[in-house]
């Protein structure tokens, strides 16, 4: 159960990472990129949630 709790965690804060990127970034293909990370993020954040 700590496993997961701290992926979440982990996960959590990349996903918030990336949102910051998102904001500061202007290259508008970089910037998909970076969208397309975050949201594999949330996903894996998502997989982790449903275990509990």
């Amino acid at each position: 159960m700590s496993y997961i709790e701290d992926a979440l965690g982990h996960e959590t804060f990349l996903k918030t990472q990336c949102q910051e990127a998102i904001q500061n970034l202007q290259d508008a293909e970089l910037k998909s990129c970076v969208e397309k990370i975050s949201q594999q993020h949330k996903q894996i954040f998502d997989n982790f949630y449903n275990l509990v």
